[in-house]
Order: structure tokens, then sequence, then C-alpha cells
């Protein structure tokens, strides 16, 4: 199938799209969480945010020194060479593409399952999860180790599959943009976020899985879609405390020095690795 103009447009400005589309959502999530903020603010932006977004920068200079093709690039390639399940069934673009875009979120999914499954892997995850607070930083904090994992999982996904280069390009935008809302320390009427949380996941439904509660922890894994949850017995409706008064982060690392750049670089060699999904009971219900 060739692609279309458009389609050609859209993957050769990939970094201006991704840039322009991350700066807007981040803005209009900040913006949000000062108008309509779902819990109050403990600890000052500024400690927080030059952190967490300091490690954004280093993720993505890592990215791009580590790899030389990233995601869409790769399955420009994989279409060019007849690679991968979508290039070799003969469906509707349209199709390929909507299915494609499941199916990587699945696998997202599945990945995030396994960084908690996996002492090693916890390890490094737990960065993201040891913030003491929940706003729209906290969907962008990811130690840079587990970064480049994740992007050589989403390569070999994407080698595997085949989808459409514009298939991955979607699913990227979808990817980066719910992370940051549904991280958002945002008030959605609670009948909105009924609705809305049967087609995607909402800032309610993921905050759950940011309890210092183990048990909730290792619930409601999906970053855009939520039927896996569902699907796979890990949803979870509601903090047992509620939103207000849950705790967040993990139990080992809850000072603000913790907190800082240097901190989150060196701590996935800090203290055991408790709190994974594959923990015995007794040890997941002791305080």
């Amino acid at each position: 199938m060739q692609a279309s103009g458009a389609t050609e447009f859209l993957i050769g400005n990939e970094a201006t799209i991704r840039l322009v589309v991350f700066l807007g959502i981040l803005t209009a999530m900040a913006l949000w969480e000062v108008a309509a903020p779902r819990r109050r603010r403990e600890i000052p932006r500024l400690l927080r945010w030059s952190n967490n977004l300091g490690i954004v920068v280093l993720d993505t200079l890592l990215v791009r020194l580590s790899f030389p093709v990233v995601a869409v690039g790769l399955a420009t390639i994989a279409q060019a060479n007849g690679w991968g399940l979508f290039n070799i069934w003969q469906i509707p673009g349209w199709l390929a593409v909507l299915l494609a875009v499941m199916a990587l979120d699945l696998a997202i999914y599945l990945q995030h399952v396994m960084f908690h499954a996996v002492p090693a892997l916890w390890r490094l995850h737990r960065v993201h999860h040891a913030d003491l607070e929940f706003d729209v930083t906290t969907g962008l904090r990811f130690h840079p180790a587990e970064i480049l994992a994740s992007m050589g999982i989403k390569l070999a996904v994407v080698a595997a599959l085949g989808p459409p280069a514009v298939a991955v390009l979607i699913f990227e935008l979808l990817l980066n943009g719910s992370a940051m809302f549904n991280h958002a320390n945002i008030r959605l009427p609670a009948s909105v976020d009924r609705w809305l949380r049967l087609v995607m996941v909402t800032p309610d439904m993921h905050r759950v899985h940011h309890s210092v509660d183990v048990a909730e922890t290792n619930s409601n894994f999906g970053f855009n879609l939520p039927w896996w949850d569902r699907l796979l017995g890990t949803y979870r409706a509601q903090p047992a405390k509620g939103h207000e008064a849950m705790d967040i982060g993990i139990e080992q690392f809850r000072t603000r020095r913790d907190l800082w750049l240097d901190r989150l670089l060196i701590q996935p060699l800090r203290g055991p690795a408790s709190g994974g999904a594959l923990e015995a009971p007794e040890r997941k219900t002791k305080k």
C-alpha cells in the first residue's frame, strides 16, 4: 500500500508534530491543574517539576544517541521490506491502522505488567511510582534505563507486527498525550469520568495505580485504552481511601530529597525491590 501525500507529510515531520503535541498537552494540563485541581498540592512545583522535566531531557538525549532508528522509522523500513504480520495480511488500510494501534496499546499494557512483575525491571519502573505527588509531570518521569528498555521492546514489537507507519505515529502521539492526561491532577465531574473511562484511561482511574497500597499499585496498568484491565482482571474502580486522602508513591522513598534528579538516577540500586506484582501475599499486606 502506497502512502498518501498526507501520510508522507505526517511521517516526514514526525519530530515537529510530536514536539508541538507534547508542548500543547503539557501546557493545557498544567493550566487545568491550576484551574481545577483534584488533590491539594503539598510540595512546591519548582522542586518536582525541575527534576521530573530534567529526567525527560536526559531520556530524550539518550534515545537519540542510542537508537539510529525509532518506531516510526522502523515501521517504514518494515513496510518497504515486507516484514511483519501487517505486511503479510492483505487488509484495508484503515483496518490495519485501527488494529495496529490496538495491538501496540495491548503490548504496552503487557510490558507495564512485566515491569511490575520482574524485580529487576520493577527497580527501574519504581522511579516513576516514587513521585510523592501525582500531576502531569509524573507521566513523564521514567528512569533512562527503563526508557531504553522500553524502546527496545517497542522496536521488537514493531518489527514483528509490521504496522503502517502512520499507525505507529498515531500510537506514539496517543501514548505520550494520554500519559500526560491520565497523570494530570485535574478534576472531572464524576459522571464524565464514569462514561469517559469506558473508552479511555482517566486520571481518577490511573491515580489508583499510583497508590502506596501495593494491591492498588498492581492494578489499572493501562495508559490509553481501559479495556485490557477489565478483560484481564487488573481493574480497580477507586482507591480504598478515596482520591483526596490516598497516599501517593511507594513506601521506600518518601523524603523530598528522594525527588532530586541525582537520587532518581541511582534509585534502582537502593534498597530491596519490594512492591512488585509477584510478591508473596503476606508481604503485600505487611505495613
